[in-house]
């Protein structure tokens, strides 16, 4: 990308700690309000379902069975199906449109959804709205892997994802008007209406104003963007290449971390759209009136974005993801033993609603997850790659969850609460096995320096605030200073290395930077855990 703009990617440049504020400032103001509005609507348009069969769609439409829990799966098995077509893409096309183009359809998809009235004209439609929605995870991760350093990647990525809890949120409220409406138009057609002709809009905004790369992003200078770029150099990550690399495709397929991050994602995904399925139902078993069902998932949407923002900066500041990701695991458990133990019923309407709370930090773990499979992958086809097996993992666990709970076992569901909690026990089993693994990576990854004449221990500044990372350079720099003169005053005219022996210069750590090699290829890559 730097060659686009006349620059040598081997060519360091200086970017200051107010430039780099400036910046991300003006990455945050241009891109953010984009991602954050899709990612709501995304949420949104899938929490449909669960608000319509407050409002009748069961009754109406003669579900019968698992009917209506399969209406949740199928969402998610579009999603599983789509994820590596959507990988190509995602590689090969512009991503900026290309998601544009998906955000549109499914926008159709849910409007259309208005007049669906028997069981498979209901799945056919979810079945679309899945497909189309499969771009905007991954897209996301690749968006988020291509404008900001490392250290801010968990924050953002927590902040997209944040919208499912707002979803229950300002979600519930719309929702609680919009049925209130006075219409021949059952309340749940109301629904579909207003929030597939709403996404529709929001896809044309996107269109015109998100960037496919940092070099054609309208809203920097020309110098700004080689600045956008360049402070993503720490990363170690490469750039968007547009070229579909095999090796990396295999690699990924080999790399035993890929699959722990993809069982990981599947444990938590299983109780994540189980209880977003049936939470309604769960909340209507012990709170009778519809309306006050919807206007409870206020408090419990703004417990989420709680529990997101918190773990995203906790997980920034500690610089650590599988401690904070164990210790969300903890009150599910907690709050699952408790909707278990008590009667689904008025008089122990408290009890079970702290222990519905609980259930609200499982939502900080999964955008943790996606934050810590892509600070630890390299190389454009490995990292596209990795988020669609990734997010596989994520709409298996999805189409899993709402099939352990059928309205059969209404009000108490406990083969579902039984099953979640054994999932959640092994999240934190994965969790410490992968810490392991990253370990002895970052190991293996010294040795290899080791042998090729560079330091053992590296300074990872990806992780750093731009100031930080100043002092830190001008810290190494002076310390290479005092080494070559040493080096002279002892005769040895080998100022920054023997390239001939294979012993390199420690300042070319940064030369791969932009190279379109994998993390594993890449001896410099400091992995995170």
């Amino acid at each position: 990308m730097l060659i686009k703009l006349g620059r040598s990617p081997d060519e360091i440049i200086t970017v200051s700690p107010a430039d780099d504020a400036r910046i991300l400032r003006r990455i945050d103001i241009a891109l953010l309000p984009l991602m954050l509005s899709v990612y709501f609507l995304q949420a949104l348009d899938k929490a449909t379902l669960s608000y319509a069969s407050i409002f009748g769609l069961i009754d109406d439409t003669d579900l019968v069975g698992d009917e209506f829990s399969w209406l949740g799966s199928i969402v998610y098995l579009a999603q599983l199906i789509m994820q590596l077509p959507l990988a190509w893409a995602l590689v090969k096309l512009p991503i900026g449109k290309f998601t544009s183009a998906m955000v549109l359809a499914w926008g159709i998809t849910l409007a259309g959804m208005t007049w669906a009235h028997t069981f498979g004209q209901l799945m056919a439609a979810r079945f679309f709205l899945g497909a189309f929605e499969a771009c905007v995870g991954p897209a996301f991760v690749a968006i988020t892997q291509m404008w900001w350093r490392r250290r801010e990647q968990t924050m953002r990525i927590g902040s997209w994802y944040c919208m499912n809890g707002l979803t229950w949120v300002f979600g519930s409220l719309i929702t609680y008007g919009l049925a209130s409406i006075d219409s021949s138009m059952k309340p749940y057609q109301i629904i579909f209406l207003f929030f597939g002709v709403l996404t529709v809009a929001v896809s044309g905004a996107m269109f015109f104003w998100m960037p496919d790369s940092p070099t054609e992003a309208k809203f920097l200078s020309d110098e700004d963007k080689i600045l956008a770029i360049e402070r993503l150099r720490n990363n170690q990550m490469g750039v968007m290449s547009r070229e579909w690399r095999y090796a990396h495709f295999f690699e990924t397929l080999q790399d035993p971390k890929t699959w722990l991050w993809v069982v990981m994602i599947f444990c938590i995904s299983v109780p994540s759209n189980g209880v977003s399925t049936f939470g309604p139902l769960i909340i209507k078993s012990f709170v009778t009136d519809p309306y006050r069902t919807i206007l409870f998932n206020v408090p419990v949407g703004l417990s989420h974005v709680l529990a997101v923002s918190l773990s995203a900066y906790a997980s920034m500041k500690w610089k650590l993801k599988g401690p904070v990701i164990v210790l969300l695991c903890i009150p599910p458990i907690i709050g699952f033993s408790i909707l278990l133990h008590f009667p689904h019923d008025i008089e122990h309407r408290a009890i079970l609603l702290a222990g519905y709370f609980c259930l609200s930090t499982f939502t900080g773990i999964t955008p943790l997850i996606y934050s810590w499979s892509a600070q630890n992958t390299a190389g454009d086809t490995k990292r596209k790659c990795t988020s669609a097996l990734v997010f596989i993992g994520s709409s298996a666990g999805n189409i899993v969850g709402p099939l352990l709970f059928t309205p059969d076992e209404a009000p108490s569901y406990s083969r579902g609460l039984r099953a979640n909690i054994v999932f959640f026990v092994m999240v934190i089993l994965f969790v410490g096995i992968t810490s392991l693994y990253l370990r002895y990576l970052n190991s293996d990854h010294a040795n290899r320096r080791v042998a090729l004449g560079k330091n053992a221990v590296i300074l990872d500044m990806s992780l750093e605030t731009a100031e930080e990372v100043e002092r830190m350079e001008s810290l190494e720099q002076a310390m290479r200073e005092g080494t070559q003169r040493l080096s002279e005053e002892n005769g040895d005219t080998r100022l920054g290395g023997d390239e001939e022996n294979g012993v390199q210069p420690d300042d070319l750590k940064g030369r791969k930077a932009f190279a379109d090699i994998t993390d594993l290829e890449n001896e410099d890559f400091v992995f995170v855990f």
